[in-house]
């Protein structure tokens, strides 16, 4: 069967704790800031300040927008697109030109992080806490301006709510780097609830998917056994409000996807997206791999996730990038340095230097953006295998191995994301 082909990038709305630079980017463990903070450009979509009157209770409500967000066909056409992060600079980062840039590289998709914090949820819309203290928050209006440019530019948005109260996972991408508290008592997951209540009503009519928790840490015994109620739960909220216009987005919870073996399928649920990461560089015997086992081990994720695929929940690799190193700064944390370099920690095998590995692309050598080539494809062709695609990220701030911007300048991600150089790069069969 043909299939239109789509594409996805990511638009992280999360503020840092303090007004230094703290680590948001989703991982499979612990990891740093990649970010991109938003900027005004032109008149469209209006600046903060015209919006700010919508940043609480004023929004269009999801009914009201409801004409907004463009059509999508999930489960038939291939979700391929990039994460983009905001930040700290939600006012200088990202422009109306980036998603101008994006839609031209042939995504289709922003995935939107946002922490709690950033939600304006007020007394009127819970009975638990509203307090974001210590985050900073203010990043509402940056969102409405960003879902404008999205709509306008034709690029179809995924909402995605990246950290709760307490924390899902104890990442620093969830706005808490220790432990995983979220599920320690029924007030955070209540309180989670009502927040994606408010976001659903506010603008999922701006938006195409609601993604109900970003990386819960399902090995955590009570996270692991909240996560299945909750995204029933979740679930729930969403069609009550917007109906089946909005498609729902949950994660496998680092439990594999075939922990969720039928489950939300039809009558129970519809219209529903299992969320699978998968880097390759947060422990020791994955970063030891070689550049052709890199390549071999992603292609070998194909086996478990096309049949699931086929028998339950559509499925995307909803985040991955090129890196085969840990070395881009803070990436493990502030001040936290690298296992590819030996400098995370003592005692550690070191497998070489982090120069010409990360950063600036200028210092990338031919063979090496050759391989980035190769690596790119092979986790193309697993995303396509199912449902599509999200690279992390669109723009980063000194890793262009991160970056899919980059990527694009420097050759290694082509211009159209459905040629190929490597068309068997999973089947043996790519030239070398």
């Amino acid at each position: 069967m043909t299939r239109t082909t789509t594409h996805l990038f990511l638009l992280l709305l999360a503020s840092a704790a303090t007004a230094s630079v703290e680590a948001q980017q989703c991982r499979l463990v612990a990891h740093n800031n990649l970010g991109v903070p938003t900027q005004t450009s032109g008149s469209a979509g209006g600046s903060p300040a015209s919006i700010s009157a919508t940043a609480t209770g004023a929004q269009p409500s999801a009914s009201a927008a409801s004409t907004n967000a463009s059509s999508f066909n999930y489960g038939t056409d291939v979700i391929r697109g990039v994460n983009l992060a905001l930040e700290q600079h939600w006012d200088t980062w990202i422009t109306e030109d980036d998603f101008k840039a994006i839609k031209a590289a042939g995504l289709n998709h922003v995935r939107i992080p946002v922490g709690y914090w950033s939600v304006p949820i007020t007394s009127a819309d819970t009975s638990y806490s509203t307090d974001a203290s210590p985050y900073v928050t203010g990043a509402w209006p940056y969102l409405l301006r960003a879902l404008n440019w999205a709509n306008e530019n034709f690029v179809h948005v995924i909402l995605d709510l990246h950290g709760a109260p307490g924390s899902q996972n104890g990442f620093d991408n969830s706005g808490h780097r220790g432990s995983a508290n979220w599920a320690n008592n029924s007030t955070n997951i209540e309180r989670t609830l009502d927040i994606i209540r408010f976001m659903v009503d506010k603008v999922g009519g701006m938006v195409n998917v609601i993604e109900l928790l970003n990386e819960p840490a399902g090995w955590v015994s009570d996270v692991g056994s909240a996560i299945g109620t909750y995204w029933k739960d979740g679930y729930s909220i969403v069609r009550n409000i917007t109906g089946t216009e909005n498609t729902v987005m949950i994660g496998d919870a680092f439990l594999g996807v075939d922990s969720w073996q039928n489950f939300l399928l039809p009558p129970e649920g519809q219209g529903v997206i299992m969320d699978y990461h998968q880097y390759q560089i947060f422990n020791y015997n994955q970063i030891e791999l070689s550049e052709d086992q890199h390549i071999n081990y992603t292609c070998q994720i194909n086996a478990t996730l096309a049949p699931y695929a086929k028998s339950n929940l559509m499925t995307i690799t909803g985040e991955w990038s090129n890196a085969i190193t840990d070395c881009a700064q803070w990436l493990n944390g502030r001040n936290v340095g690298a296992r590819w370099d030996g400098t995370f920690a003592s005692g550690e095998p070191t497998f070489g230097s982090c120069d010409g590995m990360t950063g600036n692309y200028s210092t990338f050598s031919a063979d090496y953006k050759t391989f980035l080539r190769k690596y790119w494809e092979a986790q193309v062709t697993v995303g396509e295998s199912v449902q599509g695609w999200i690279f992390w990220t669109w723009k980063a701030e000194n890793a262009d191995d991160w970056s899919y911007q980059r990527g694009l300048e420097g050759g290694w991600i082509p211009q159209d994301p459905t040629d190929r150089k490597y068309p068997g790069i999973c089947s043996g069969s790519s030239s070398s």
